[in-house]
């Protein structure tokens, strides 16, 4: 069943599979999500901030562009993996997002507080 996608509208999902496809609908429909990823992402880094206060647990902010050549077809523009260290959980978390509008913290906030699998409006 294909992702309806909504006015207004963040997505936030967990981390089992990405899909690039759906992923790219999202962002073509003029709305934002906010996903786990895994480690084995392939990408070139396009910018990066190097202005990271690490005692908010924020370890990187990146914008890069896909480079698995099937990944790049299915989603081409650029996209943000912001990581962070969960010190609660002793856990470092990896998120992608096509949001460049809010700051790096608030993208881990958002999915930290919200939770996993979740879908609302901004409206």
């Amino acid at each position: 069943m294909p992702l309806l996608c909504y006015a207004n509208a963040m997505y936030l999902m967990d981390k089992a599979y990405i899909d690039f496809e759906a992923l790219f609908r999202i962002n073509s429909a003029g709305e934002f999500f906010v996903t786990r990823t895994k480690s084995t992402l392939r990408y070139s880094i396009v910018e990066q901030s190097f202005d990271i206060d690490q005692t908010t647990g924020l370890r990187t902010d990146k914008t890069i562009e896909l480079t698995v050549p099937k990944s790049k077809r299915l989603y081409p523009e650029k996209l943000r993996p912001v990581e962070f260290y969960d010190s609660e959980n002793d856990e470092l978390l990896l998120f992608l997002t096509n949001n460049f509008d809010v700051s790096a913290l608030e993208v881990a906030y958002l999915y930290k507080t919200v939770g996993k699998s979740k879908c609302f409006s901004n409206g």
